[in-house]
C-alpha cells in the first residue's frame, strides 16, 4: 500500500475514533422530545388543550433548556380514543424518538399507553388520567395530576357534619367514576350517612335528565357528583332544567363538576356548590395569583384549571429532573422525578418516591360571587392527602 492510501486510512480511522467519542456529549446536548399524547379533537378537548397550555407556560417562564438541553415538544391528538393514543405514543418512541411522554386525559388512555412506555423505557408523566390503578400499569408512569380517591373523601367528611344524612351517587361509569364513587361512599357512611342508591352514566355525551330525574325521585339530601372534565356546564343546565335545586336537593361532588374554565357559563345554579379538589384558580396563594394571571396573558384572558396546572407541574418535574441527572434520560431520568417536592400553584405537592403518585392537599370549596365571577371559594383543607385508593 503506498504512504498516500495508508495516510487515507489513517485519516478516515482518526476521524471514526473522534466522531464515535463525540457521540455521548452529541446525545447530551441533543434536544430532550417530550411526547404529549392529548386529546385535542372531540369531546375532552378542553382538557387537552388546558394541559398543552400549562405546559407551555412553564418553559416560557423558566426557559425551555435544561443542563445544556433544548426542550421540544412532539404533540399528537388522540381524538379521546384509547387505540389511537397507542398507536400515537408509539410513533412517538419509535420514529419521533421522544425521551418522555406525557398528557393521557382520560384513564383508558393512559392505560392504552402504559405498554408503550414500559417496552421502550420510556419515562412517563400522567398529567389526569384520575384512576388509583393507573399509576400500577407502568412502572415508568409518574403521576403529577391527582386521584379521585384523594378527591372524593374530602366532601365525604364535610357533608355529614353539615346536615346531609343521605344522598343519591351519580358518576360517569368508568374507571374514575367508579372510584369516586366507591370512596365517596366508604367514607360518608363510615361517618353515619347513607347512600340510598348509585347512579352511573355513560361516558360519552350524555343525556343526564333521566338519570337526574331518578335522583329526584329518591329525595335525597344531596346529590353527589362525579363528571369527566368539558361536561360540568351540560349538567348544570340539566340539573336545573329538572329543578333539582327547586326541590331542596344539594348539589356536592368532586371539583370536577365546577371546573375553572367553564364554570362563569353554569350561571346562578352553581351558586353553593360545595366541592373537594385539589386546586382552584382562587387558590390564595402568590404562586398562584401568578400563575393565573400569566395563564390569562398568554391565552386570550382564558382561566386556567386544574389541567392546566397539571401541564405547568408536569414539565417543573421534568426540568428539574433533566438538571438533577445533568442532562440524562431513561432509568437516570425517570428516578430524578421520584421524590420530588415543591410549591406548585395549587399548593405543597410531592411526588411520592415509592408509588411515584402525587401527594397534595385537598382543599373543601364552595361556589360565590366575586369580583362579578364565579369561583371555587376554599374554606377548609385536608394536608398532604395520599391516595386512598391505595391503602394508605
Amino acid at each position: 500500500m503506498n504512504i498516500r492510501l495508508r495516510l487515507h486510512h489513517l485519516a478516515i480511522a482518526a476521524g471514526l475514533v473522534v466522531s464515535s467519542t463525540l457521540l455521548p456529549a452529541q446525545a447530551q446536548t441533543a434536544p430532550v422530545k417530550v411526547g404529549l399524547v392529548l386529546s385535542l379533537t372531540g369531546p375532552f378537548a378542553s382538557t387537552g388543550k388546558q394541559i398543552e397550555s400549562g405546559a407551555r407556560l412553564y418553559l416560557a417562564q423558566h426557559g425551555d433548556v435544561a443542563a445544556g438541553r433544548k426542550i421540544e415538544f412532539v404533540i399528537k391528538d388522540d381524538g379521546g380514543v384509547p387505540d389511537q393514543a397507542k398507536r400515537m405514543a408509539q410513533e412517538m418512541v419509535v420514529n419521533d424518538k421522544v425521551d418522555v411522554l406525557g398528557g393521557f386525559v382520560l384513564t383508558p388512555l393512559a392505560l392504552a399507553v402504559a405498554p408503550i412506555a414500559t417496552q421502550g423505557k420510556t419515562p412517563a408523566i400522567v398529567m389526569s388520567a384520575g384512576t388509583s390503578s393507573v399509576i400500577d400499569a407502568s412502572p415508568y408512569f409518574v403521576r403529577v395530576s391527582f386521584t379521585l380517591p384523594q378527591n372524593s373523601v374530602g366532601v365525604a367528611e364535610w357533608a355529614p357534619k353539615n346536615g346531609i344524612k343521605n344522598v343519591v351517587t351519580l358518576v360517569s361509569d368508568y374507571g374514575p367514576g367508579i372510584d369516586a364513587e366507591v370512596s365517596f361512599k366508604k367514607r360518608f357512611e363510615a361517618r353515619g350517612g347513607v347512600v340510598k342508591e348509585a347512579i352511573r352514566v355513560p361516558v360519552r355525551n350524555p343525556d343526564f335528565s333521566p338519570f337526574l330525574q331518578k335522583v329526584r325521585d329518591e329525595k335525597p339530601d344531596a346529590v353527589f357528583v362525579f363528571l369527566p372534565a368539558g361536561v360540568g356546564t351540560q349538567f348544570m343546565k340539566q340539573f336545573a332544567a329538572r329543578g333539582l335545586d327547586k326541590a331542596g336537593i344539594r348539589l356536592i361532588g368532586t371539583g370536577d363538576v365546577t371546573e375553572d374554565d367553564i364554570l362563569n357559563d353554569m350561571g346562578d345554579v352553581a351558586m353553593g356548590v360545595v366541592t373537594s379538589h385539589h386546586y382552584s384558580a382562587a387558590h390564595p396563594s402568590p404562586e398562584n395569583q401568578a400563575f393565573v394571571e400569566a395563564f390569562k396573558k398568554a391565552n386570550g384572558g382564558k382561566r386556567p384549571n386544574y389541567m392546566a396546572v397539571a401541564g405547568y407541574d408536569g414539565m417543573r418535574v421534568l426540568v428539574h429532573a433533566l438538571k438533577a441527572t445533568q442532562g440524562k434520560g431513561g432509568e437516570a431520568l425517570l428516578n430524578a422525578m421520584k421524590g420530588q417536592s415543591f410549591d406548585s400553584p395549587r399548593g405543597p405537592v410531592e411526588i411520592d418516591a415509592q408509588t411515584r403518585d402525587i401527594v397534595q392537599n385537598v382543599y373543601i370549596r364552595r361556589v360565590e360571587r366575586k369580583d362579578g365571577e364565579l369561583y371555587n371559594v376554599e374554606f377548609d383543607v385536608m394536608k398532604a392527602v395520599r391516595d386512598p385508593g391505595r391503602g394508605n
